[in-house]
């Protein structure tokens, strides 16, 4: 019996731990992404120049993490989702839906108004808002009020330092899992070529 190396199945290990490895390359090029995205969301907490809503959907990353004052109008009755305190408790984080000016014709705008341990929706029509852009899910943003609104406690407030960065530990798990699919190939390549 011919003891070569079987050529297809060889072919297809090596296309996947190079796949695999290029994974890993890739996590730790997002790492570095990650790591100047952070420094620049901490320059921005700094600046004191607010930003305005309608750049909210210009450019995302531009606005997170900055001042923001405007008149809110239009305000649906809050809703509440889960939240902490400034004090690190869990609660309810109270939010509302809005048209950033007084008319009720401007930019659609989220607020977190405060924090509660009641469920129960406060009474809050609109007004002045003042608070922090954060972020909303994966694209959009909401202003956190700083100070709370509709006599509700102050909600955490928001912080780059929050956001994960594990792109690191995903990188080492690609590249471990290149690491076994080679000494399992390898084994089994070892078995077949012996018997």
């Amino acid at each position: 019996m011919s003891r070569r190396l079987p050529i297809l199945p060889t072919t297809l290990v090596l296309i996947a731990v190079g796949i695999m490895i290029r994974l890993g390359f890739w996590q730790i090029d997002r790492m570095h992404q990650k790591e100047a995205l952070l420094v620049r969301y901490a320059a921005a907490e700094s600046r004191s120049a607010d930003v305005q809503p309608a750049q909210f959907a210009e450019d995302r990353d531009a606005v997170l993490y900055r001042h923001t004052a405007f008149t809110c109008g239009n305000a649906t009755a809050p809703s509440g989702i889960a939240g902490l305190s400034a004090k690190g408790e869990s609660g309810i984080a109270h939010t509302a839906q809005c048209r950033a000016d007084s008319d009720g014709g401007g930019v659609p705008v989220t607020v977190t108004l405060g924090w509660s341990s009641n469920p129960a929706p406060p009474a809050w029509t609109g007004g002045p808002v003042a608070g922090i852009v954060a972020p909303m899910g994966k694209s959009g943003v909401r202003v956190v009020a700083d100070p709370p609104l509709a006599g509700l406690q102050a909600n955490a407030r928001p912080d780059p330092k929050d956001l994960p960065n594990n792109h690191w530990s995903y990188a080492i798990q690609w590249f471990l899992f290149s690491l076994t699919a080679l000494v399992i190939y390898s084994l089994a390549l070892r078995k077949r070529l012996q018997t």
